[in-house]
């Protein structure tokens, strides 16, 4: 959901959708600022063995917001997204992009895991897909 959403993100989720209390205890001690950045959301899924989604849907019901995405697309002072073009993307990058897509988007996840096979940042894979306009979606964390 877009800044013009903030304080309506539960409504995301079908009513009657439960807080996790143990999620929401650890979101509470990450807050800076009323927000959580991408990183700490994530810290917190591994930290207690739960999905990222589980997290993303408590910080969700909490009406929280997620700051600082690892990729680089939202939640950054002034500007919003950091991510910039590449000013190149090899070949091999490229077409492991293409063959990771879903449809015409390349999901946060699939991201992450060519940022890790191909020895990159998160930020350099998010650049490489501005560069080949690709759009990543969905959220790890249920943001976009």
């Amino acid at each position: 959901m877009a800044h013009e959403d903030a304080g309506h993100y539960a409504a995301k989720h079908p009513q009657g959708t439960q807080i996790n209390p143990q999620i929401a205890e650890q979101i509470k001690l990450k807050l800076v600022d009323g927000r959580i950045s991408c990183a700490a959301a994530h810290n917190i899924a591994e930290h207690l063995g739960v999905s990222s989604t589980e997290v993303g849907v408590t910080i969700d019901l909490l009406e929280v917001r997620i700051q600082r995405c690892q990729l680089g697309l939202f939640g950054y002072s002034p500007k919003k997204r950091i991510v910039q073009h590449a000013e190149k993307v090899a070949r091999e990058l490229h077409l492991a992009i293409e063959a990771a897509l879903e449809g015409h988007k390349l999901a946060c996840k699939a991201a992450w895991d060519l940022a890790e096979r191909f020895e990159m940042s998160k930020l350099d894979i998010a650049s490489a897909c501005e560069t080949l306009a690709i759009k990543i979606s969905p959220c790890q964390l249920g943001s976009f």
